[in-house]
């Protein structure tokens, strides 16, 4: 049986490409030598992406609850801007950067840093559909019924947005983070 790869249906990495988190795993991470520096302050930028897709769906519950539309706008127009932007930055830092040095240090993982990348491209379009379904919800503030409407369309799209960006994210961790930790970060910074 063929594992699917692509983000919108992949369970996780094969095992195969999950060999160093075998070696170096999450729990452990916080213990090692290498974690504090770049390794956290990459994992506090995967959270604040996190933390930021709970605010819009936070945002977006509550003014499907009959919750105070200019606030549901402003933290959808300021957490999504934030959001996209920021996300985009980390991408392009990543590929052009650390995926091409990172992917050297262990072949056997290699290939995980494809699946990697091509998530990223996939995210483009995935994006996009979030940026227009976000402006769609916004643009009915003053609409009434036809705000609870788009409200629940992003709040669709933001649960599909959350659940692909966690598995991404999650693969990325898994993968990248045993590597710093085994290999350091030399080069990276």
């Amino acid at each position: 049986m063929t594992i699917s790869l692509d983000l919108t249906d992949r369970k996780g990495l094969p095992d195969p490409l999950r060999v160093l988190v075998t070696e170096y795993p999450r729990d452990l991470w916080a213990r090692d030598p290498n974690f504090h520096g770049l390794v956290s302050f990459w994992l506090d930028r995967h959270m604040t992406f996190r933390r930021l897709l709970s605010a819009m769906t936070t945002a977006t519950e509550d003014v499907m609850d009959k919750g105070d539309p200019k606030r549901f706008a402003t933290a959808i127009s300021r957490y999504g801007s934030m959001f996209v932007q920021d996300l985009h930055g980390h991408h392009q830092i990543e590929d052009q950067h650390y995926f091409p040095i990172l992917s050297k240090k262990d072949p056997r993982v290699t290939r995980g840093f494809d699946i990697l990348d091509k998530d990223h491209h996939a995210m483009d379009g995935i994006l996009s559909s979030f940026v227009e379904v976000a402006n769609g919800a916004l643009q009915t503030l003053d609409r009434g019924p036809k705000l609870i409407t788009g409200a629940g369309a992003l709040h669709a799209e933001l649960e599909k947005l959350t659940r692909l960006m966690d598995r991404h994210l999650t693969d990325e961790e898994e993968l990248v983070v045993p590597v710093i930790l085994k290999f350091g970060a030399d080069g990276l910074h």
